[in-house]
């Protein structure tokens, strides 16, 4: 019994650490591999070509598991409410998921505000490229931002599957970059 009581402290932390996802995402600094594919902006559907609106400013680029679940219509609300502020920084957002454009386009005026772009990415190649596939469920992506320069470079990442600080985090990346500009 009392050599169960020493070890179940260690077995607790192996669990956790079991339990932590290892997820590899992008690193600062290297290329952001460039896409084209189906989104909606406000119930119109369009094709988003990522190296088309890098020619206008930074893109932030979020990737979230499942349109209408509870922490993706939390993000996209914190994602709606700062646009204007990403606008002022010459940004555009896109958010990402594997749902189809009939589900996005829906998602994008209800829960987006038709304020941003949603995109679809049904078969996984863009949350593969970009290393955002969640680790438990493949179907998936994991919630990971990034913040990509005209140029084409990550210049930062962010992963969390809490929704909440995803804005306030691309943002100050946002105002770190424009500052050195």
């Amino acid at each position: 019994m009392n050599r169960l009581k020493r070890l179940a402290p260690c077995l607790m932390f192996c669990g956790l650490l079991a339990a932590t996802s290892a997820h590899a995402a992008l690193n600062v600094g290297a290329p952001a591999p460039d896409f084209s594919t189906q989104a909606s902006l406000g119930g119109n559907v369009f094709t988003f070509k990522l190296n088309e609106a890098l020619k206008q400013g930074p893109v932030v680029l979020y990737f979230f598991p499942a349109a209408f679940s509870k922490g993706c219509t939390i993000e996209a609300h914190n994602f709606a409410e700062a646009t204007d502020e990403y606008k002022t920084l010459g940004a555009t957002v896109i958010g990402v998921s594997t749902d189809n454009i009939d589900t996005l386009n829906k998602f994008s005026v209800s829960e987006c505000r038709s304020k941003f772009a949603v995109a679809a990415d049904g078969d996984g190649k863009i949350m593969k490229a970009y290393d955002a596939v969640h680790d438990k469920r493949p179907d998936f992506a994991q919630r990971v931002s990034y913040v990509i320069s005209p140029q084409g470079k990550i210049l930062y990442e962010f992963t969390d599957m809490n929704p909440e600080s995803h804005v306030a985090n691309t943002m100050r990346a946002l105002r770190d970059w424009k500052a050195k500009q």
